[in-house]
This record gives structure tokens, sequence and C-alpha cells, in this order.
């Protein structure tokens, strides 16, 4: 796919990074420059002076915007500029482009695309971030050197968890454990049951099961362009399959948000939630290490799969059963920048 769907919100950076210095990042193969206004909002503008395009992001923040370092020209928020040392008039060329910026779930969310279009409404939900019965932990972020698209279809594999992540989440039990897939217009899910069997490694470790067996489900959400939810359950054998039971179990939901960085480059920012040990933050950080790990081990086979795919390119030479459900995930995300597409060029013509 040569292009990424522009009318969504992206996940730009965590409000934690944005201090009292300007913030670069590649996004959608653009160069943004991200900073706090002296009015305390966070701003995000193409990372490029007008004047002799230095990049902004080499500048300082001010009482009055960000300023250029190299000639002290200064922009505000919306991308105007306000100041130029040595001279009273600006001109109206003076400015460059400005994205609309969302804060929501300590996240700032980018809207690249059509700035007339952007829909609060669009912004990913996350039930029980600030439950308090439900324990967080986030600021998570790693950069992985492949297509976003390797690891849309990485996240709605629950097949690959046995082999790829053996010391981590992986269950070998759920090795032939048929995955079902169910999808709407906005998402797709993947998932499998695996009934009346002994707990993971990972849940060993939470809690002491005895000879107790358990029902354990692991549920691939894709919503689409970006995020993907990890669902993974662990509760009493023989409940009924529902959200209140769900939560009388050990149960952890898993976030990630995807932002493009380029065709062969993905920012991949993180978040987990999980229902046990809350307030217990020597466990959060066991478990954040945990979840490094985890990723690290995903993000070295999306480089290798985009190592070979840059030399042969192709993405795969034969597909599987247990590819239905990524393959549909691109699918959409195919429609979905084929009808941008199709929109701009009507209102261009």
């Amino acid at each position: 796919m040569g292009s990424f769907a522009k009318n969504q919100w992206y996940a730009a950076a965590w409000l934690s990074e944005l201090t009292d210095a300007p913030l670069a990042r590649r996004i959608l193969d653009e160069p943004v420059v991200l900073f706090r206004t002296p009015e305390g909002t966070v701003s995000a503008l193409l990372d490029r002076c007008p004047h002799r395009l230095v990049p902004l992001s080499m500048g300082t923040v001010t009482g009055r915007g960000l300023q250029c370092g190299y000639h002290g020209m200064t922009f505000g928020g919306n991308g105007r500029c306000v100041h130029i040392p040595g001279q009273d008039t600006i001109p109206p060329q003076a400015q460059v482009p400005s994205y609309p910026i969302e804060e929501r779930y300590g996240i700032a969310w980018i809207w690249m695309g059509e700035a007339d279009q952007a829909d609060r409404a669009l912004l990913p939900d996350i039930p029980y971030h600030d439950d308090p019965d439900w324990e967080r932990i986030d600021g998570g972020y790693q950069h992985h050197p492949s297509n976003y698209l390797n690891i849309v279809e990485n996240l709605m594999d629950p097949a690959h968890t046995t082999f790829v992540h053996k010391q981590t989440i992986g269950n070998p039990a759920a090795a032939d454990t048929p995955v079902t897939m169910e999808r709407t217009d906005e998402h797709i899910v993947a998932y499998k049951w695996l009934k009346n069997s002994p707990p993971s490694q990972m849940d060993v470790k939470i809690k002491d099961f005895g000879d107790e067996k358990v029902d354990r489900g692991i549920f691939f959400y894709f919503i689409i362009p970006s995020t993907s939810r990890v669902d993974v359950i662990t509760m009493p054998a023989g409940l009924e399959p529902t959200e209140e039971n769900y939560n009388k179990g050990l149960r952890n939901n898993s976030y990630k948000f995807l932002t493009p960085e380029s065709e062969t480059s993905t920012h991949f920012f993180w978040m987990h939630l999980r229902n046990y040990k809350v307030g217990d933050k020597a466990w959060s950080e066991r478990m954040r290490g945990v979840f490094e790990q985890t990723f690290l081990e995903d993000r070295d086979i999306e480089m290798a799969m985009q190592s070979w795919q840059n030399e042969v390119g192709v993405r795969q030479f034969v597909g599987l059963e247990i590819d239905r459900a990524p393959t549909i995930a691109l699918r959409m995300i195919g429609k979905m920048v084929k009808d941008e597409k199709a929109e701009r060029e009507t209102a261009v013509a």
C-alpha cells in the first residue's frame, strides 16, 4: 500500500514527552514538530520554517510560541508567525501548516488529513482507563523499523504467541486451538478460547491456581486503521462468557496505537490495563519489563519480514487459514485509503 489513511486520529506523543522543548516526530511520512503553547495546550506544525526551511524542532519554545533556531522567527500554535526580530511587518507567507490535536488518555492525538473533517467522535475508546478497580501502565513506546501493516497482521494473529512468545505470554496448549473471526464496519476481532485447561505461565505468576482448571480467552481486536486491543481473560472453568464474569477472573487489556512513520517504520505506543494487583507498583514495573520484552520479540520478527519484503518486493508467497483475520483487516484499511483518495479527487474535479 503506497499511502496512509489521513482522515483519522493517530497517537503523536505521550503528553509526558512534551516538556519545555519542541519534539520532532515524522508521522505518515511528514515531518511534524509538537510543542506546548504559552497557554499550555499542545500544538503540532509542519517541522519546516518557511524562511530557509530549517526544522523548527531545532528551535526553542518561548513565551510567544515556537522560535526558529536560525533567525528567531516565532510561530503560534496555529502556525502563523507572530514575531520576526528586526522588523515590524510580517509577510502573509510567514506561516506553516498546523494539524488538529486532541489530548486524551495521556496522549496527544494528531489528525493529518483535512482539518475540517477532524471528528473527536473517532478518537479511540478505552474502557476502564480511569476505573479505580483497574491498574494502568502507560507511557510505553518503541520504534519498529517495519511497515505498520506487518504489525497489524501480527496483532491480529493469536497463533503466533505460542511460538514467538515462549518466555512471556505464550501457552503451548493453545497451539492447535482454532481461531474464530468476526467483523463490523469499524473493527475486526480474532479470538480463541482454551476451555478447561491449565493456566498460562503468566497466570501462575499472578495467582496460585493449584489444580484448578480455567477457561482462557484471548481476543485480538483491531479498530481500523491503527488501534489494537488484546483482551486476555482467565476465569474459572465453566462460567458463562459475559463481561461481568470476565472481570471475576484475571483480565488484561493491552492497547497498541500504531502510527506509521514511513513506509518501512512505525511508532509503536502501548498501554496496559489490568483488574488485579491494583496499586502494586512493583508488579507494574515487572509487567512493564515483560511487555517490553514481548513487543521486542515481535519487533525482531517484523524487522526480519521487512528486510525480505524490501529484497523480493512481495509480502508473502503462500496464505494460511490463520491469515483470514489479518487479510480482512488489511483490506479494510486499503478500502479506507482508496475511499479517501476518491474523495480528494472528486473535490478537486
